[in-house]
């Protein structure tokens, strides 16, 4: 029987993403229904399948060092941008902290791509004389969470989750482990990836993953539709700051939400294809909620995971009809990768700041380009407009469901409350 987890605290979070280069910049533009979506003009795309991504248009080279800006691979930079903005925010509850106490799980579906393409581009052009000899360590996965200890000066050990779209939220379920198992005082956990280049395009077109609606690119990505063609790849990330809340002082400001519980399961079905009837997924989302001691009922409303594919939407929405029962008609659904696109590795991590966001306002995004919603997916989907939240729960608290799922059978459901 799994026992009860012990919440954690968010006291600081930070994004870059395609709608914004912060946190709540992103909220802003999700709540007004924007879409981060372009068409690529690049010329290395112009032969491509799919030319449309979500592109962090934030100044990333300008917000770091110039030796930032030349050895660290895209992924790394924008988890360490993200890494910085939620421990500023975090900084009035970090007074006094033991940087030995403090931790660092940055997830990634796969890391340094960008820098796996150059540098094998130069090898076959060139040959091994013009191989960075940075190569190895700006491309590996563990990168990101490395750069941000040493920019940071944090010693409370750098840990990388690699499971594919669940990675950002798996860091999570990661740093609860850690402060409840008092192996930190302090965790920075999120996910970051950059995959958007000809090598992640094409890797996935390959697959039939990604939609093709090179001309219509905002209205491309489409959870829950009908008309859904596969996800849109973007680039990204998200990182919060966790700690217990015993250790927070009373005269600081409040937390920003709350941890509940993580629940996980593996499908153990194939590497790509989830498991269609969502057995799997189901596990994962009730041992999130018997850890946190909720019931269905008090949740407000479910962050699906929700991709874009006819496969995997589809196996999701049968997952959740079977852990909601009666209450998958009514509970509402929101999906925010119709104006994200898929952020593979990051999506968990910024997916929950805005799940924490709308626990906060009160208001659940619209799941844009939902409509017409498939037929077969039996699930209340918001659709029109941002949804008002009727007043807390018990004790002041709303509470969410949120879903990430990764190639390879890996599921990770979160409970959070604000």
């Amino acid at each position: 029987m799994a026992r009860t987890a012990e919440r954690v605290a968010v006291t600081g979070w930070g994004a870059i993403t395609p709608l914004a280069g912060d946190a709540d910049g992103t909220w802003t533009a999700t709540l007004a229904g924007r879409s981060g979506i372009r068409a690529l003009q690049e010329a290395w795309a112009s032969d491509l399948p799919a030319r449309i991504a979500g592109c962090v248009d934030a100044d990333v080279a300008g917000a770091l060092e110039p030796l930032q800006r030349r050895r660290l691979d895209r992924c790394s930079q924008l988890g360490l941008l993200a890494a910085r903005q939620a421990w500023n925010q975090a900084r009035p509850h970090l007074a006094g902290v033991d940087a030995a106490r403090v931790a660092v799980v940055i997830g990634t579906g796969i890391g340094g791509l960008a820098t796996l393409e150059r540098q094998h581009c130069n090898l076959l052009e060139a040959g091994p004389g013009r191989v960075n000899p940075l190569t190895v360590p700006m491309l590996i996965p563990n990168a990101a969470a490395g750069q941000i200890a040493i920019d940071l000066g944090l010693h409370g050990g750098a840990h990388t989750p690699v499971s594919a779209c669940a990675s950002g939220a798996e860091a999570l379920l990661l740093a609860q482990m850690l402060l409840n198992d008092d192996r930190a005082d302090v965790v920075i956990a999120g996910g970051s990836e950059a995959p958007v280049n000809r090598l992640g395009l094409v890797g996935f077109a390959a697959m039939r993953a990604l939609s093709c609606r090179n001309d219509t690119p905002d209205q491309a990505s489409r959870p829950y539709s009908r008309d859904r063609d596969g996800f849109v790849l973007s680039e990204g990330a998200g990182a919060l700051v966790l700690q217990r809340p015993d250790d927070l002082q009373a005269d600081n400001p409040r937390p920003l939400g709350w941890l509940l519980a993580c629940g996980s399961s593996s499908d153990g079905h194939h590497i790509v294809a989830p498991e269609p009837d969502g057995l799997r997924a189901s596990a994962a989302m009730a041992d999130a909620l018997r850890r946190a001691d909720l019931g269905v009922e008090a949740l407000s409303f479910v962050q699906a995971h929700a991709t874009g594919t006819p496969v995997g939407d589809l196996a999701e929405a049968r997952a959740l009809a079977r852990t909601l029962g009666a209450h998958s008609r009514d509970l509402p659904v929101t999906a925010p990768k119709g104006q994200l696109g898929h952020l593979l590795g990051a999506a968990g991590a910024v997916e929950t700041i805005l799940a924490l966001q709308a626990l906060r306002r009160g208001l659940v995004p619209r799941s844009l380009n939902a409509d017409p919603v498939d037929p077969a997916i039996e699930l209340a989907v918001v659709r029109d407009a941002p949804l008002a939240l009727a007043g807390g729960e018990a004790a002041g608290e709303r509470y969410a469901l949120k879903n990430a799922f990764g190639f390879g059978g890996h599921n990770i459901s979160l409970l959070l409350a604000a």
